[in-house]
């Protein structure tokens, strides 16, 4: 059963609010319904359709055993970016994007096999009975550094088909390392932005939380839908 896109619900959650029309960007004129005040109006029947062009390609990634990396690093959305993808056993970047980060897989394999190590040797006591209490808990710094920038993507397995980017002027670099590698991305494009590079527009707020979670929902169900990873949530 394919995803519904709900525009009562799009509306009700602000992502028909864009930028101030100063900020705009002219290509995104195709997107824009309207002018209220000093602010462009999203045309949210132009979102409904990214979506529904967006959505089944998601699912079909999720369905083939790929994997869908979603990309969120501006503070206010970390924390649902990432439940987004844990919800649907996904790889995520929430923190910094580290340059290469998919185009330098050797040296970004090497730093995941090294805090993996890490984290075993960690938990088996292994460091404890090495060294001294100093000594591990530099090992403990270690892997919370390492943690930070590569947990998110600890589980990438090398088969990734798309990549979801929530902000695409934040995370121009992720946008632009899976174009380098020819991996489609599905971004949500706000009136300030360049949609040129992205494969699958959705037009819409990339700032309200409320917006964001919504998308956000839409994108872990279509996965949902191809892999059927749902996590069973806590009672």
């Amino acid at each position: 059963m394919a995803v519904t896109v709900d525009i009562k619900a799009l509306l009700e959650a602000g992502v028909h609010f864009g930028h101030k029309t100063s900020r705009w960007h002219p290509k995104m004129a195709p997107y824009i319904h309207s002018k209220r005040q000093d602010s462009h109006i999203i045309d949210l029947t132009k979102t409904v359709e990214g979506l529904e062009k967006a959505l089944p390609f998601i699912t079909k990634v999720a369905a083939s055993g790929k994997q869908v990396l979603f990309v969120g690093t501006k503070k206010q959305a970390k924390d649902i970016v990432r439940a987004a993808a844990q919800k649907v056993n996904q790889p995520f970047v929430t923190e910094r994007w580290v340059g290469g980060m998919l185009t330098n897989i050797d040296t970004v394999t090497q730093q995941i096999k090294k805090l993996k190590d890490l984290e075993k040797r960690m938990a088996t006591g292994d460091l404890e009975k090495r060294y001294n209490k100093l000594e591990v808990q530099r090992f403990q710094e270690e892997i919370d550094e390492l943690t930070v920038k590569y947990g998110g993507i600890k589980d990438l397995n090398g088969q990734l088909g798309a990549v979801i980017v929530i902000d695409v002027i934040t995370d121009a670099n992720a946008v632009k390392e899976a174009k380098t590698l020819g991996v489609p991305v599905v971004g949500v494009v706000d009136t300030n932005a360049n949609p040129a590079l992205i494969d699958y527009i959705v037009p819409g707020n990339d700032d309200a939380i409320k917006g964001l979670e919504l998308l956000l929902d839409y994108f872990s169900q279509a996965v949902a839908e191809g892999a059927g990873t749902v996590k069973q949530e806590e009672k």
